[in-house]
């Protein structure tokens, strides 16, 4: 078995892709249970506010600033009860926080706008957009565990919004993130995409699915692209892995090796599925191929595993 750790580049691959650019030093140790509290009294804390899956951004000459100081988002009627602190910045103490405006009552001067669409129109640098997906995972998560899976009652957010604690039966709850394989399977010559049913006009993906319990990521690898597309797999290398908070999933994005050509997709799960050449990728990522086919974002992973390919030869 080759040790392939120190031909690894200073700056792994995962570096590059959306919602990865994260600062805030999470402090993972130091969660006491006035956490927020205490952050909250601090002057210099910051806040991202959300709500229904969207992120409040004020407006200011063309730009948008995701960033707001306690005083500030009084006029968003925040649960600062219900925030959870991300950490601490060079600014200091870093939280998101629930508000409960409805965004047609906003002023001309803060936007409400979806967290895919902050990502995909690059609205906030990647530092916030990386504080993006921590506080919008958790979030949706406490949203979600509201009662205890044991003796269903209501349960306590407790270590700044990083555990909910039962008060009847004292179990311990823990955010989730579910692990979902992402993979290119490819050969030098050409790569096997797939479309979703909800894909926007002409794009073509990597396939994808959820880890399974008692799975390995690479055993998943194999089993999802057989599933989906009927290719038998050899080889599987990992090449990065990507924060996504829809609601609170970690892709992992895998390059696979296949043993057979012949696809038999499950048009149950896929719209298309079908092996595209180099040439006709490279368009594709370009923008310039005559059909209009496209592939996903450049913050996307799939984006990502897709480039690398492609730049390999």
């Amino acid at each position: 078995m080759t040790f392939r750790l120190f031909d690894a580049p200073l700056r792994e691959p995962s570096q590059f892709v959306g919602f990865a650019g994260n600062t805030i030093d999470r402090q993972s140790e130091n969660r006491a249970d006035d956490s927020v509290e205490k952050a909250l009294a601090d002057t210099r804390a910051r806040l991202l506010p959300m709500h229904g899956g969207r992120l409040y951004l004020k407006l200011s000459d063309g730009n948008f600033d995701p960033w707001f100081d306690v005083a500030g988002s009084e006029l968003l009627q925040p649960s600062f009860e219900q925030g959870v602190l991300l950490g601490v910045s060079d600014s200091g103490p870093v939280l998101a926080v629930p508000v409960g405006l409805d965004p047609e009552q906003l002023p001309e001067t803060i936007k409400a706008i979806d967290y895919r669409s902050v990502y995909m129109q690059g609205l906030i640098d990647e530092a916030a957009a990386g504080a993006l997906a921590q506080g919008a995972a958790l979030l949706a998560w406490h949203a979600s565990h509201r009662f205890c899976s044991k003796c269903g009652h209501e349960s306590q957010m407790r270590a700044g919004g990083y555990k909910r604690h039962c008060p009847n039966c004292s179990t311990e709850h823990f955010p989730r993130t579910d692990p979902v394989a992402i993979m290119l399977t490819a050969t030098p010559e050409k790569c096997l995409l797939g479309r979703g049913r909800h894909f926007g006009p002409g794009m073509y993906s990597a396939l994808a699915g959820f880890i399974e319990p008692g799975e390995t990521i690479e055993a998943a690898v194999r089993r999802e692209t057989l599933e989906e597309a009927g290719i038998r797999l050899g080889r599987v290398v990992y090449h990065a892995s990507q924060p996504w908070p829809f609601p609170y999933s970690l892709m992992i994005g895998c390059f696979g090796e296949p043993l057979n050509d012949d696809i038999q997709a499950d048009l149950n799960e896929l719209e298309d599925c079908r092996w595209f050449f180099r040439d006709e990728v490279r368009s594709m990522l370009e923008r310039t191929h005559k059909d209009n086919l496209v592939t996903p974002p450049k913050g996307a992973i799939a984006h990502h595993l897709i480039r690398a390919w492609v730049d390999s030869e």
